[in-house]
């Protein structure tokens, strides 16, 4: 398929997810009740959840530079400004279009191979959801009846079958199995045989964290902090909206949404993100309507701030960039910088 019509069919794709998990959040709700639960909220619960969420967005930096060998971690600061960037664009763009902006800009910033980085952020993903079914599994007894744990429970099997594939695979054959993925590549004008080669030794230098447990262990236990902390800052929102749940319930709200949000969607998973939640609330009796309330609330926590704070950080990375562009033209003017970092 021609590269503008799989773009479009992502767009469409991902909107018609959104629209019919959209359905399914309205179709049922009172709007007085949902209009009156934003009214009565207390909404200075805000400022806590937001704090939590800022530690949220600190630990998952933290987590994506340790996934790094330690002779190629790039610096923290330019692990945030790019993890900040990349949250931006999976917020306005569909198709999370936030982890190749992410990937792109770590290389703009640190140097960092784009195929380590990609190989990173595929070990990030596949830690998210383990730890998530993790955290389900283990926190099955302070919760009500879900419906939906076997569902998840064969998610959990089949992606850890998956992983352990993957390790067999690295343990086996190396880079192998990369090259040749790859290796159909250099047949694109200005791409060789030894830059394809070179990209697959950094794609599966960045999955390092799937092989080494030196790397593995403390980012499976950042990963989990990360959504335990997550699920503070959606239940201090719940106390503003005096839902009458405990901890547990902004637990299960986490591992909803997470789940809900593989399926690929629209930007910010409008509609998907609302169904989650009325979906985990609903354990507690929680009416749709009453939890629309919240979860529009929390939604917005969640996107308007990573928005104007993503667009800042942009702002001053492209400042940046140009910056160093025009020293580059008046160290060497008339020769064109010439890119030397890594594939």
């Amino acid at each position: 398929m021609p590269k503008p019509r799989l773009r479009a069919a992502l767009v469409w794709g991902g909107l018609a997810v959104s629209l019919g998990f959209t359905y399914l959040a309205v179709r049922d709700i009172d709007v007085a009740v949902f209009w009156n639960g934003i009214r009565e909220s207390e909404l200075w619960w805000v400022a806590p959840s937001f704090a939590a969420l800022c530690l949220t967005v600190y630990l998952r930096g933290l987590r994506w530079r340790l996934l790094f060998a330690p002779r190629t971690r790039p610096p923290m600061r330019a692990v945030m400004i790019a993890l900040l960037i990349g949250y931006l664009f999976n917020n306005i763009l569909p198709a999370r279009a936030g982890e190749a902006a992410r990937v792109v800009a770590l290389k703009q910033q640190a140097g960092t191979s784009r195929a380590e980085a990609v190989g990173t952020a595929v070990t990030e993903r596949v830690f998210d959801v383990l730890a998530v079914l993790v955290l389900l599994f283990v926190s099955l007894p302070f919760l009500p009846q879900v419906t939906w744990v076997r569902t998840a429970a064969v998610l959990g099997i089949v992606l850890f079958a998956g992983l352990l594939a993957a390790i067999a695979v690295l343990a086996l054959y190396g880079e192998r199995p990369a090259r040749f993925a790859l290796r159909p590549l250099a047949r694109l004008p200005g791409l060789s045989v030894e830059q394809t080669d070179r990209a697959a030794a950094n794609l599966v230098h960045g999955l390092a964290g799937f092989r080494d447990l030196r790397l593995a262990l403390p980012a499976f236990l950042l990963t989990a902090v990360s959504w335990l902390v997550l699920a503070l800052s959606f239940w201090l929102l719940m106390l503003g909206f005096d839902l009458g749940v405990g901890y547990e319930a902004g637990l299960l709200v986490v591992v909803a949404t997470s789940l809900a949000m593989i399926i690929p969607s629209s930007p910010a998973a409008v509609g998907v993100f609302e169904a989650a939640t009325q979906v985990a609330l609903g354990a507690w009796g929680i009416g749709d309507s009453e939890a629309l309330s919240y979860a529009v609330v929390l939604h917005v926590v969640n996107f308007l701030p990573s928005v104007v704070v993503g667009y800042v950080v942009l702002h001053r990375h492209a400042a940046t960039l140009r910056v160093r562009s025009r020293q580059s033209e008046s160290a060497d003017p008339g020769t064109p910088a010439a890119d030397a970092e890594r594939p």
